[in-house]
Parts: structure tokens; C-alpha cells; sequence
């Protein structure tokens, strides 16, 4: 089982998972053409893309979404209140998601899991091939004891590290988008990450990956020095899926 970025940040988001023959491409927040360029820096084409689940309807998550599904023909999965919020059910091949419920693709097994976000029925995704587990935990504002229970013991984790709570306090963006940002239904700051860490089993990681980090309120230092202190290793052990540059692929395997 594998894993890649394309991008992550709040100009555009998208992270691919491989196992037994099949891709998921989890959300598309960049252009077609974006999109298809970044693949091939994966050594990937969009006809490989065995299925798109969308996490949520904001703009750097969905964007390519459906222009992606209708050219290639790829079934898209996400909750019906997402999908009525980006016009998803419009697509011929939509499927529902119960976010309650584990559903399967081919052989991957994925497990929602609800969170608190300024969206109409966001969720984030676990993966799971019956060897190995990929968590992806990203626009999530506050986390809740069942987040805890389920991101337990992942082999992989990309967590949201997007705002140091200072840097976002002293920024330039206006007072009422510092507490969206801020607030129990906007995205994780570095603390928040760190506090989850410390929370959670994470004697099986084999990867973690910082996302979805603020380009104006954040640093990649920082944000990687505070879930560091979680895990009781040098900071630099951390994996950072960028904005332009992603994340190249990352093989789970057996010790």
C-alpha cells in the first residue's frame, strides 16, 4: 500500500492512495489540466484513477472534481450533503456515502469519519488493505473523542497542521476569517496536531505527513517541531505534503 500528494494547501488539495491495482484520488482542488500535470510527476495518468471521494465542497478540495469524473469516467463518491453543496449528484457515476458507515473499492476498505467543519456533511477518510492503515485528517476545526478512537494505530497519517494560533492572531486576514479559521468548525493549528498525537496510539506509524500547512500563518518549522514533541524524535523525521511541490510516494512495509 502507497501514498502520494499532488498538493496541499488552501490553493488546492488532493492526495492518491494505491493498493492491489487500485488508485483513489481523495479530493481534486486543482484544474484539469493542474491535476493532470501533477500525476505525471507520480509517474501516473488520470485513465489509472480507479475512483475520487471528496471530502467536503470547498473550492480547494473540489474544484477539478467534476470536470476530472466526466472526462475519464471515474466514479465519484462523497456524503449527500457534500455532494448537494458542489452539485456532485449531477454526475452519472455519484455514489453515496453514509459517513456512519465503512464502505469498500475493489479491495480497499475505508472508514469515514465525521468532523467538525464549516461545510454542509464533511468527513475524512481511513484506508485500510487489511495490512496497513491510512489516516488523512485535514479541515477539521476541533478534534472530538471519536476522531481519537479512530485514527488510533494508522501505519500512515496525514494530519493537518494549518496555523500557528500566534501567527494567525498577528496576521493580516480580516478579524471575521481569523475565527473562521480559528474556530471549533475551521482547521487544526500546530497544537492541536501535537495534542492529537499525544492522544493516540502511534507505535505503528511509519509515516507522518504535516498538511494542509498556511502559507501566511504557518511555517513548516513549526509546525513540524510541535508534532514533534509528540513523538519523541527529531523533527526533521516528519514528512510535509507542499503546495506545489506535494509529496513523492511513501511505501508502507513490513519490518
Amino acid at each position: 500500500m502507497q501514498f502520494a500528494s499532488l498538493g496541499s494547501g488552501s490553493r488546492g488539495n488532493s492526495t492518491l492512495i494505491e493498493a492491489d491495482g487500485s488508485a483513489i484520488l481523495i479530493d481534486c482542488g486543482f484544474s484539469m489540466r493542474e491535476t493532470e500535470r501533477r500525476l505525471q510527476r507520480l509517474s501516473r495518468e488520470m485513465q489509472q484513477i480507479t475512483a475520487i471521494l471528496v471530502t467536503h465542497e470547498h473550492g480547494d478540495h473540489v474544484r477539478g472534481v467534476a470536470s476530472l469524473a466526466k472526462k475519464y469516467d471515474i466514479p465519484v463518491w462523497s456524503s449527500r450533503g457534500t455532494a448537494k453543496a458542489a452539485k456532485l449528484e449531477e454526475l452519472e457515476h455519484w455514489n453515496c456515502i453514509d459517513i456512519h458507515q465503512v464502505f469498500e473499492i475493489d479491495s480497499i476498505q475505508i472508514q469515514p469519519v465525521p468532523v467538525p467543519h464549516d461545510a454542509k456533511e464533511p468527513c475524512q477518510f481511513i484506508f485500510s488493505d487489511g495490512d496497513w492503515r491510512i489516516g488523512i485528517l485535514t479541515d477539521t476545526g476541533s478534534i472530538t473523542p471519536y476522531i481519537e478512537q479512530q485514527y488510533s494505530a494508522c501505519d500512515a497519517f496525514i494530519l493537518e497542521a494549518n496555523h500557528d494560533e500566534d501567527m494567525l492572531a498577528n496576521g493580516s486576514y480580516p478579524s471575521s476569517l481569523k475565527h473562521r479559521v480559528g474556530g471549533d468548525f475551521g482547521h487544526l493549528n500546530n497544537g492541536q496536531a501535537k495534542d492529537l498525537l499525544s492522544a493516540i496510539d502511534i507505535s505503528k506509524l511509519q509515516y507522518l505527513v504535516a498538511s494542509h500547512i498556511s502559507d501566511k500563518n504557518n511555517t513548516v518549522a513549526l509546525a513540524r517541531d510541535k508534532m514533534s514533541e509528540a513523538l519523541d524524535m527529531d523533527a526533521s523525521w516528519i514528512d510535509v505534503a507542499s503546495q506545489d511541490e506535494g509529496l513523492d510516494w511513501r511505501v508502507l512495509r513490513h519490518a
